[in-house]
């Protein structure tokens, strides 16, 4: 085997691991999809073995690849260290992040990973809480960015940059959609996906109540996981143990969800723009023009 690991591509390699996908990591590396497909077969010519398997359109890792990454951390955290220790970092400064708590569960871990993989420099100090909440923080300054649900942020200026379809959420095992009136498990009164989802039931005079009622999608999952109530999430949410609902259920089709991106107007220094590329490389699935339409 040949002496020595190339960094860069044990940090591309870190990328596709931590974002799931060779284009995503190609953007949050700032290189193309050809050029991040060349490191990794290099890669694996100096490892004289395979750390990426074909699964259908997509690649996952293979059981050394899930090996490497380990090795890779700690090679990439001690290069870091060491260049840091002897030389200024070229972007300092924080970051202050907003979210609410489901988008940090299920959003937030494979941004920051990476991002702080990237610029091990740049401070995220996060705080998370209800979208409305949030927007207010970022028109007062309190925060540099944020990502919000975009129906309950109405009134703010931002970018779409992730949609995804809602569904009526019930637990797989228990039949608790057939009960009358139906027991729901819904954000607060100023929740927009509760406003969509009974104004539908409404439609359709179909009975129900408000069982339970939460800003916190932890909440709301671990009702649905209980057998205690039905709940509206957005696809990327929905787990194991759980199962979506549609007409044939009783349960009419639920609009999507768009996630926006809001940027306070003092955040004009390079770590904001870097870490609003990121988001939208890391978790992005909405071009341009898809949020115009």
């Amino acid at each position: 085997m040949p002496h020595g690991l190339d960094i860069d591509q044990l940090r591309t390699f870190l990328a596709i691991a931590e974002l799931g996908s060779f284009t995503k990591a190609a953007e949050a590396v700032h290189k193309t999809q050809s050029a991040v497909s060349m490191q990794m077969r290099r890669l694996e010519e100096r490892l004289e073995r395979p750390i990426f398997v074909k699964d259908g359109r997509n690649s996952r890792l293979t059981e050394d690849g899930h090996r490497l990454i380990e090795y890779a951390q700690r090679m990439i955290r001690l290069n870091d260290e060491t260049l840091l220790a002897f030389s200024e970092p070229t972007m300092v400064g924080m970051v202050r992040l907003g979210l609410p708590d489901d988008y940090a569960e299920r959003l937030l871990p494979q941004v920051l990973a990476a991002f702080a993989r990237l610029n091990p420099a740049i401070e995220i100090a996060v705080q998370c809480q209800g979208s409305i909440f949030t927007g207010q923080m970022i028109a007062r300054g309190d925060l540099d960015i944020a990502i919000v649900t975009s129906g309950d942020c109405v009134g703010f200026q931002g970018d779409v940059i992730r949609r995804e379809q809602l569904h009526w959420v019930a637990p797989a095992n228990r039949c608790i959609h057939t009960e009358e009136p139906v027991r729901l498990a819904l954000g607060p009164t100023t929740c927009s996906w509760r406003t969509q989802a009974v104004s539908l039931l409404d439609r359709l005079n179909r009975r129900y109540c408000v069982a339970y009622s939460s800003s916190s999608a932890a909440a709301l999952i671990s009702a649905v996981q209980a057998g205690l109530a039905i709940a509206v999430l957005p696809e990327s949410a929905v787990r194991s143990g759980m199962r979506i609902l549609g007409e044939n259920d009783g349960f009419p089709a639920l609009p999507h969800c768009d996630i926006t991106m809001l940027r306070a107007a003092t955040a004009t220094d390079p770590v904001h723009d870097a870490l609003c590329a990121h988001i939208q490389a890391a978790i992005g699935n909405v071009s341009m023009n898809m949020a115009a339409a």
